[in-house]
């Protein structure tokens, strides 16, 4: 049996983005903050991190899915504090399913470091309080992820198909790699 699995060293050459909403800027900053350090800590310079700010939660998954095939790996942080209205619930539920798909739809980790909290202090614990920084996990968890990805191959779903009488046609698992991040058309279409 062979035993996968990934360490928080960073591949090389890899790049990474965090995807960060301006709305609760003190909260937001320092989950950046957070996740700057740990990229830093783990031999990720600036030269292979990009910063990418947006309004808000609601606009984080757009932005990921319009960046993913760039990167190694999306961070994505932001603070959803419930109100006294159903927007929060919408906001947040929708962030979180929407980050997902982008995952699952691109082939590249994202880490969804949005906060949804009852109120600031929750936060606030969350950012460099009692419970430690979410930017700062969530950094890690990529590092960790395209770690793995790294070892275990692209996902068979965006890799080219097997020329007829290829060892990768006799074995879909041995399929050639299209390239880091380069999402598969989905319907239709060739590579």
């Amino acid at each position: 049996m062979t035993h996968y699995e990934g360490d928080v060293q960073a591949p090389a050459d890899a790049r990474f983005a965090i995807l960060a909403s301006r709305w609760n800027p003190r909260i937001v900053d320092a989950l950046v903050v957070g996740a700057r350090a740990a990229f830093a800590a783990h031999g990720v310079g600036d030269e292979r991190l990009d910063v990418i700010r947006v309004p808000g939660a609601w606009e984080l998954p757009q932005a990921a899915a319009r960046l993913a095939s760039r990167y190694a790996g999306l961070v994505v942080l932001g603070c959803v504090v419930r109100g006294e209205t159903r927007h929060y619930e919408h906001v947040a539920d929708e962030c979180a399913g929407a980050l997902m798909r982008v995952a699952l739809d691109s082939g590249v980790p994202v880490a969804n470091g949005v906060l949804a909290v009852e109120q600031h202090a929750d936060a606030e614990a969350r950012a460099g309080g009692a419970h430690g920084n979410k930017g700062e996990e969530c950094a890690l968890a990529i590092l960790e992820m395209a770690n793995l990805f790294e070892r275990i191959g692209q996902p068979m779903h965006l890799r080219a198909p097997a020329r007829p009488g290829s060892d990768a046609a006799a074995d879909p698992r041995r399929a050639p790699d299209r390239g880091a991040g380069r999402p598969w058309p989905h319907k239709g279409g060739t590579p």
